[in-house]
């Protein structure tokens, strides 16, 4: 799971690359920006991981106990009712496009970027329907332990988006060439979240029940399920936004300031990303199906034990990600975006805002397990409560620091939330668990802060005599690489060798894993 989400940003990150590349980061590169808010909030929030959330924890009791007829009714009972409730969203986002886009970017700096803005919403927006059943499609499928889906999902989008900015760019008129990419998008949409899931669903045997839903809802079974749903639905539909608010408030403040810095707020979330989705991504969606057959099964001991290991791997891996995302993060951008009209103002812009966000990267990984927790014992209040506390105390925290550091104090406004909200999921976890095995847990965090801490200092002090030998004038992308080549190695070199003196058990997992990929792709040389 975590190498095809590694492929998947890998490809987000060419993607943004080839936007820098061909458009740089100002007025284009915010109205394209800006499209995505309304759609996103859909999106995310509607259509993205709530259902898939709420759909699994029913779905897994129902294939557990045998009732395999009644979980693809249930399947079915979910996908008409709420296609049209997403459905319905749409048509009033085309519809109140342009007041929705205005609302949402009132900054006076932002007012021309407008009628560009609200027309590539338009085209944006049906694609949220597909996002919708392709997350409906993954939880099912996940329950069925297929996670292909997945990581094919994204992959496609992105490569949808890339065709956009590489190919039908040469088709698209001078005065409106970003418009591709929107088109793009919403191939990709639907080639990876509805052609490739279904086939998917398909292959592991489910269908979809051709009856309305009154019909449907007669059975019982498939009543008292979609019950279960909805009841979580709402809940996860509120505890899953406050990233999704959060990038909207960025954006909502950023409009304020001068041009590019809603672009380099955007670029650098979608760099913070990376390591969020190839680690806190792939793990929590590996382990939420194990979490809700443990409970199902009233095995409350496995479940203590299970989160605890997701929170301590997850914590091995993000930890010195945000240390070592901090100390290099001009050079990062560099690497992934200075080309073509992106040049070193706007890659100094986007370091900036990286670094303020990088810091949050553990934080919002172990929200992704902690909030799984309450997902997989049906229950979804907890995270929303604890999300909506954290989002009231976010709001008020944009304005000061804005004044204070720029767009920089958005980036850092978003972090400090992120954290909050963690922290109280985690003890709230703890308490609804009857323990985590805290001791075991805080032990491995104070190893893995040391050993990245050293890992992170020995980088950036490389880092820095390199950069003061090199000119960066030229060869960019080359420089950028042999820095991050030497810097990261050696670091990471560093963080590992300090795990394996502390005899941490997470490096186990980490020695392991090579064996069993080479074991998975050739059999018969690992059984030799």
């Amino acid at each position: 799971m975590m190498i095809a989400v590694l492929l998947s940003r890998i490809l987000g990150l060419i993607r943004d690359r080839v936007i820098a590349m061909k458009f740089g980061q100002g007025f284009e590169t915010d109205a394209y920006n800006a499209a995505f808010t309304v759609p996103d909030l859909l999106s995310y929030v509607i259509a993205g991981g709530a259902i898939s959330s709420a759909v699994i924890p029913v779905f897994t009791e129902f294939i557990k106990s045998g009732r395999t007829k009644e979980a693809w009714r249930l399947f079915s009972v979910v996908a008409i009712i709420t296609t049209w409730t997403v459905l319905g969203f749409v048509v009033v986002g085309e519809i109140y496009a342009w007041q929705l886009v205005a609302k949402l970017n009132p900054g006076p700096v932002f007012a021309p970027h407008i009628p560009a803005s609200v027309f590539l919403t338009r085209i944006l927006l049906p694609a949220q329907l597909f996002f919708f059943l392709g997350g409906l499609m993954m939880g099912v499928l996940q329950v069925k332990g297929v996670f292909s889906g997945q990581a094919l999902g994204p992959i496609i989008y992105n490569l949808g988006i890339i065709l956009g900015g590489t190919v039908l760019i040469h088709f698209a008129p001078p005065e409106n060439r970003i418009v591709v990419l929107c088109w793009g998008a919403l191939t990709g949409a639907f080639i990876g979240n509805i052609v490739i899931q279904w086939i998917l669903v398909r292959r592991v045997g489910g269908y979809f029940v051709p009856e309305s839903v009154r019909s449907l809802l007669k059975d019982p079974g498939v009543k008292d399920g979609a019950k279960q749903v909805w009841r979580m639905m709402l809940p996860i539909l509120l505890g899953v936004a406050l990233p999704q608010i959060a990038a909207i408030t960025n954006k909502y403040y950023a409009s304020y300031l001068t041009s590019g810095a809603q672009s380099a707020l955007m670029n650098a979330n979608r760099i913070m990303q990376v390591p969020l989705g190839v680690f806190a991504q792939a793990v929590a969606i590996a382990i939420f199906p194990t979490m809700a057959a443990q409970f199902a099964e009233r095995d409350m001991k496995a479940l203590r034990s299970t989160t605890n290991y997701g929170l301590r791997y997850i914590f091995f891996l993000t930890i010195p990600s945000s240390a070592f995302m901090v100390v290099l993060a001009l050079p990062i951008v560099q690497l992934l975006l200075q080309n073509g009209k992106y040049g070193p103002s706007e890659a100094q812009m986007a370091a900036s805002a990286l670094q303020y966000y990088a810091v949050g990267i553990f934080a919002w990984s172990g929200q992704s397990i902690l909030a799984r927790v309450f997902y997989s014992v049906k229950n979804s209040k907890v995270p929303v409560i604890v999300g909506t506390v954290a989002t009231l105390l976010f709001f008020p925290m944009n304005r000061p620091l804005m004044g204070l550091l720029g767009f920089r104090g958005l980036a850092l406004a978003t972090t400090i939330a992120s954290i909050l909200n963690m922290v109280v999921l985690l003890w709230m976890a703890r308490e609804r668990l009857h323990g985590i095995e805290g001791g075991r847990l805080a032990t491995s965090v104070g190893k893995v802060l040391i050993a990245s801490a050293a890992g992170a200092a020995c980088a950036g002090k490389i880092y820095h005599k390199l950069w003061a030998s090199m000119n960066h004038t030229t060869h960019v992308f080359v420089h950028s690489l042999l820095i991050l080549t030497i810097c990261l190695g050696i670091g990471t070199a560093i963080y590992l060798g300090l795990c394996l003196i502390m005899r941490m058990e997470e490096m186990e997992v980490v020695r392991a894993m090579p064996e069993k990929i080479l074991a998975k792709l050739f059999p018969r040389f690992a059984r030799g």
